[in-house]
């Protein structure tokens, strides 16, 4: 037999039965579909995280209380034998080389309120510099300064959805508002920021960090941000605070210093370990679909065996009945690897069009290992019906009812 002929035989086969052909692929369709798909929405998060983070800037260090177990760790503030503090920032503003800016970040949940408007909301207690760090911008008004932060004025900056909720979107500024329990006058609304890494910049009342000691009766800081120099900078910066940190926290490392790069190293590793779980979780269903292949070919084998004795009674040879029944086996797996491509891809082209909420990207490297892996699937579960029909007696499948 060519490879025509057998190609039309099988086509022909499959055909014969629609309904139980399309069924019997129901499972790869499903199984490549959702290994694109889960491989997809995992290289789209690494890519938005990295641009997230990049928009924060490569030569920014982030300290936060805490040492984790591995160096390069994400640790948001867990219980330590020294906190971090107010004074820890200014030491390294004034004695570590190549720091343009150490800003002290208090963070918390309060109510804020005017009139019979309110909202809970983040408030985060920051310095001056802080804005320029962040490249944030102001809509409307100024930024805090630093002399509002040594004279703790109850000034704040509201983000646009603050602003818009509790004032209006094209309401003044006005007198004041409630935060807590303490009357503030807001100076400023920052311009459209967006949500970062799951975190609505909007939805934000910054105030003086001397004010949130105040309003949070702490001084314990949620993290400290050094803007250095240079991107060639960091690595001595780094060694540098960790020195001054350790001889003022009486020689241990109980904070822990994050670099962009780490924080992407460390993120992309999470995605990728939880990428590759589920998506073997979704290649399962290719192995159930494979199964169904193996199950549907065995039956087609049993109907088929009067037919097998007539064609090996004329000549046909148990190779040629192996290959016709292993592509028929195949032509099943690469039809539902096919029609699972088209799914898989369509979809995420659908949500990566219409929400950018979810972020998608398109591995094509997925596209063609899931592809390949449904091939193989006919292949692995079609041999054994198939050898099962070679190995028929023709004497025996001739005498079949």
């Amino acid at each position: 037999m060519d490879a025509l002929e057998v190609f039309n035989s099988a086509k022909d086969s499959l055909v014969s039965n629609r309904l139980r052909s399309t069924l019997t692929v129901l499972g790869i369709i499903i199984g490549v579909a959702a290994v694109i798909l889960l491989v997809s929405l995992g290289e789209g998060a690494r890519a938005y995280i990295k641009r997230q983070l990049g928009d924060l800037g490569s030569n920014i260090l982030i300290i936060v209380p805490g040492k984790t177990a591995k160096e390069g760790g994400m640790h948001m503030g867990t219980s330590t034998v020294r906190k971090l503090r107010m004074s820890d920032a200014a030491l390294i503003e004034k004695r570590a080389r190549y720091v343009e800016h150490a800003v002290p970040i208090i963070i918390g949940t309060s109510w804020i309120k005017r009139g019979n408007k309110s909202r809970d909301t983040y408030v985060v207690g920051v310095t001056g510099p802080y804005f320029e760090v962040r490249n944030l911008k102001m809509a409307a008004g100024r930024a805090i300064s630093d002399a509002d932060v040594a004279a703790a004025r109850r000034v704040c900056v509201l983000g646009r959805t603050v602003k818009r909720a509790i004032i209006g979107p094209y309401g003044p500024l006005g007198d004041s508002v409630t935060i807590g329990n303490a009357r503030f006058r807001p100076i400023g609304e920052m311009a459209p920021k967006g949500v970062a890494l799951g975190f609505d910049i909007d939805d934000v009342v910054f105030i003086p960090v001397t004010s949130a000691v105040e309003l949070f009766d702490t001084d314990w800081l949620f993290n400290i941000t050094v803007k250095v120099t240079s991107e060639d900078k960091v690595p001595i910066v780094k060694r540098e605070i960790r020195k001054l940190l350790m001889k003022r926290h009486a020689g241990k490392e109980d904070f822990t210093i994050l670099s962009q790069d780490e924080m992407i190293s460390v993120m992309s590793r999470i995605l990728r370990i939880m990428t590759a779980v589920l998506s073997g979780i979704a290649a399962i269903s290719l192995v159930v679909g494979g199964i169904g292949i193996m199950n549907i070919m065995l039956v087609s084998v049993s109907e088929r065996t009067r037919e097998i004795g007539i064609r090996k009674a004329v000549g046909a040879t148990n190779r040629d009945i192996l290959v016709q029944f292993l592509a028929e086996s195949v032509a099943l797996s690469l039809a539902g690897g096919l029609a699972g491509v088209a799914v898989g891809v369509a979809i995420g082209l659908g949500f990566s069009y219409f929400t950018s909420a979810l972020p998608v990207k398109i591995a094509w490297w997925s596209v063609g290992l899931a592809f390949f892996f449904s091939a193989a699937v006919g292949v692995f579960f079609g041999v054994y019906p198939a050898a099962k029909a070679a190995a028929f007696d023709p004497i025996i499948a001739l005498r079949h009812e």
